[in-house]
């Protein structure tokens, strides 16, 4: 006794200095993944290797600690941090076999293992972790103790802590489990992999079983419950990261902005960023963006099976071959197992099978190329056959064959009040592209981009009723070609054309003198306040049409402009960052607009707000929320609006968006993009965009609340086909997004600012209607601007226009 005295001393004061400090523990910060959410608190996507999510101690139900106690460490609140029989066991065990088998760890022990020390089996580490466990029992509590081991274990599958387990077994938190569920996380600290429910639910169910005669022979349980628990099938499944709202595009652009911020510990150290993504609008731009690429495809015609599968009657081989295909978003692989006369059986991945009927193949003309499709399928055996590895997706109507699309979309909306990005989509499936077309994707945006050009010709003396000749035109241009012959779409010319009917109508040759007369230089100089990048914006007249090149998200940002009436505002996505005890680690201050806002520092609201609050205390009627009240009395009685927050600057006079505005709500009501007529609202403005050989398709559009503009194209640019344009490949899109998005959104009518008078004039001339004119028609002006003459005055004079005259 006395050497063993001496040796565990001499054991003691050797180690000692070597050991680490136990206080450490109550600063200890645990790996937990960076989270990011959308501005509703709905989860978007998770980054780290571990899965943790710590918990307190009073969070945890009272039968897991049963269950962990049952499983591990039955003496756990009576023993001072080692248990003296475990330890007598292990020791034994070690002189009878010459090795440790077992360790005789407490929960104690475990904690200062995970935390301080290795895992390699040796007497000196297991003596290091009893001291350190001895010392831990005099520093913390039971409860803190307890705390710390159930956040910290690993339990299999990523999962670190007993939450991360539940979400990742259960799908539900571990105060929601059952007794059976608590009691077979309670088994996966032994060994993760050996009793894994998912893996071994065999080995999982008996150590399960045994944990709860365990808890019953203990006193936890009563016998009626050990039997109903008994008796539970093993229910997990996994259930990956419990994510709310697919945005991965936008996830990838936080990921990446923070990684460069902060560097690596965002993947460890819990930080929880904000976004600006709204959650119902997100969830829109998703399907309207799929189900937009998939109808496209269905236009042009079924480019056949994935694959062929050699053997179809070879089930294994198929099971095989559909696990080994990854999902793309709704479009899940199936195998043809039979073909009827209008159906065929299929096989999914996991074994179940499924009828897919003729309503959902019959669309599946053959495709011979974009402009071509082969006939009109009979029967099944015309578009399917028994091993074809193809797509199908389940929808109101139905199952539906599809094909994962060849083309290409965006669709990104954001708020023109501060530039807030609401929605964002990059692509049709992150998992089968991550390039982000939304900010990477440069094309040119066509006629889209036409209305930049008419908003600087209506600052520079323009009206929406000066007549402008659509007339062909031949240019020398060193910058261009030899010689360029610019033509509308429909290759015909209309003469004196007024400019609200050439916006409207899309008419090139119009767009293009209106440049000329302008100027380049000015014009460029008008269009890069809108935001977009110098270096793309060419410096000749094709800028007329289009040809720079933009992302959606400039296009998007610049007509925020024209939707907030004339402020500059920059697209954000990040709204605010925490760290993991919830402090404020960064909160986006955007330059927003509030026209007639005086900005006040935050500390002088704050200092205000605190005087409010000290001075309604003294008088016993403070109540939460006085003191902000009491500075916006303070404000209305002075008749000054102020806000805290950058104010945007004004880049348009009102005066002008007013009228481009007021021109785009008729390219709905009349023009190109009447198909959003739809909708129901005369709230909403826009433009159609359509590129050379209809290689790029676009609309923007926008009420006061929302901006939100889409693409469709290929990532290698080529032809969508000759009757794919703006309004039949992304109108649609954009009109299912904002069916959506504003369907609780009230109309904001467009009013007229001070200095807009409305007048008649003649359609023809553009000039003031006659008096009882039948064919007047009114058209918007600023005051000065208004025309001088009347259509009757010019033929009393016998004055003729002549188109030649026009610019």
């Amino acid at each position: 006794m006395v050497l063993a005295v001496l040796i565990v001393a001499g054991g003691y004061f050797y180690l000692k200095p070597g050991l680490p400090d136990v206080e450490r523990l109550r600063d200890i910060q645990l790996q937990t993944p960076l989270r990011i959410y959308s501005q509703d608190a709905k989860l978007i996507a998770e980054f780290g290797e571990k899965r943790r999510t710590p918990i307190d101690y009073e969070q945890i139900p009272e039968r897991f600690i049963q269950a962990i106690l049952a499983a591990e460490d039955s003496r756990f609140f009576d023993h001072p941090g080692v248990d003296i029989k475990g330890l007598a066991r292990a020791a034994f065990q070690l002189v009878s076999t010459g090795r440790i088998q077992t360790g005789g760890s407490t929960i104690t022990m475990q904690v200062a293992k995970n935390y301080f020390l290795t895992r390699e089996r040796t007497f000196v580490r297991k003596f290091s972790e009893i001291l350190l466990a001895l010392q831990i029992e005099q520093e913390l509590t039971k409860e803190e103790i307890l705390e710390l081991y159930v956040n910290k274990i690993y339990l299999g599958n990523r999962a670190y802590g007993i939450q991360a387990a539940a979400n990742v077994y259960y799908g539900r938190d571990i105060d929601e489990l059952t007794l059976a569920e608590l009691a077979m996380i309670a088994g996966l600290p032994k060994a993760p992999s050996a009793f894994n429910p998912l893996a071994n639910p065999e080995r999982a169910l008996e150590r399960r079983n045994w944990i709860l005669s365990r808890m019953r022979d203990l006193g936890f349980i009563e016998e009626e419950a050990f039997e109903v628990a008994l008796q539970a099938p093993v229910s997990a499944e996994y259930y990956g990261s419990d994510i709310e709202l697919s945005a991965p595009y936008a996830a990838e652009m936080v990921r990446a902005e923070l990684q460069q911020q902060y560097g690596d510990r965002i993947y460890t150290d819990g930080f929880r960023a904000y976004t600006t993504l709204d959650s119902t609008q997100q969830a829109a731009a998703n399907q309207a963006l799929v189900d937009g690429l998939l109808a496209y495809e269905r236009r042009h015609g079924y480019r056949g099976p994935e694959k062929q599968l050699p053997d179809p009657a070879d089930r294994e081989a198929l099971l095989a071959a559909l696990a080994e295909t990854p999902n793309y978003g709704s479009l899940v692989p199936a195998v043809v197992l039979a073909v009827e006369e209008q159906q065929a059986q299929l096989l999914l991945a996991g074994g179940s099978e499924a009828l897919l009927a003729w309503e959902g193949m019959s669309w599946a003309r053959p495709y011979i190329d974009q402009n071509r499709r082969g006939p009109e399928p009979k029967t099944a055996a015309d578009i399917l056959a028994p091993g074809d590895l193809v797509r199908v997706r389940l929808t109101e109507e139905g199952m539906q064959l599809n094909q994962v699309p060849t083309v290409q979309g965006a669709l990104t909306a954001l708020s023109p009040r501060d530039g807030a990005i609401r929605a964002l989509v990059g692509g049709f499936n992150f998992a089968h592209s991550k390039f982000n077309r939304v900010t990477q994707g440069t094309r040119q945006p066509g006629s889209n981009f036409k209305p930049f050009i008419y908003s600087a010709a209506l600052a520079n003396g323009f009206t929406p009723a000066t007549l402008i000749n659509d007339a062909p035109v031949v240019f020398e241009d060193s910058q261009l070609e030899s010689q360029w012959r610019p033509e509308n779409y429909s290759r015909k010319f209309y003469g004196p054309t007024r400019l609200r009917e050439a916006l409207y109508k899309s008419r090139n040759l119009v767009s293009i003198r209106i440049l000329r007369r302008i100027g380049i230089r000015p014009a460029l100089g008008f269009v890069e306040q809108f935001g977009f990048d110098p270096a793309r914006l060419p410096a000749n007249l094709s800028l007329a049409l289009g040809s720079a090149d933009v992302t959606p998200l400039e296009l998007a940002t610049g007509y925020a402009t024209f939707a907030n009436q004339g402020f500059k505002v920059d697209p954000y996505l990040i709204a605010r960052v925490e760290d993991v005890d919830g402090s404020v680690l960064y909160q986006a201050e955007p330059a927003t607009v509030c026209d007639g806002c005086r900005r006040v520092p935050v500390e002088t609201t704050m200092a205000a707000a605190s005087e409010a609050t000290v001075s309604l205390a003294e008088s016993g009627e403070a109540t939460e929320g006085d003191a902000g009240a009491e500075t916006d009395a303070e404000a209305s009685a002075s008749g000054e609006l102020v806000t805290t927050l950058p104010l945007a600057p004004r880049i348009v006079d009102p005066q002008t968006v007013y009228l481009i505005n007021n021109i785009m709500q008729d390219v709905i009501k009349r023009g190109t993009g009447r198909k959003a007529k739809q909708l129901g609202r005369s709230d909403l403005a826009g433009k159609t965009g359509t590129t050379n050989d209809q290689k790029d398709a676009w609309f923007s559009g926008f009420n006061q609340n929302l901006v939100a503009s889409v693409w469709v194209g290929f990532d290698q640019p080529k032809s969508l086909g000759r009757r794919e344009f703006g309004s039949t490949a992304a109108l649609p899109i954009w009109i299912d997004f904002m069916e959506k998005a504003l369907a609780e959104t009230p109309e904001t009518p467009l009013i007229p600012p001070e200095g807009i008078v409305s007048v008649r004039i003649d359609p023809k001339t553009g000039l003031l209607a006659a008096p009882g004119q039948d064919d007047a028609i009114f058209e918007v002006f600023r005051e000065g601007e208004v025309p001088e003459k009347s259509a009757v005055a010019e033929a009393a004079v016998g004055e003729q226009i002549n188109p030649e005259q026009l610019f």
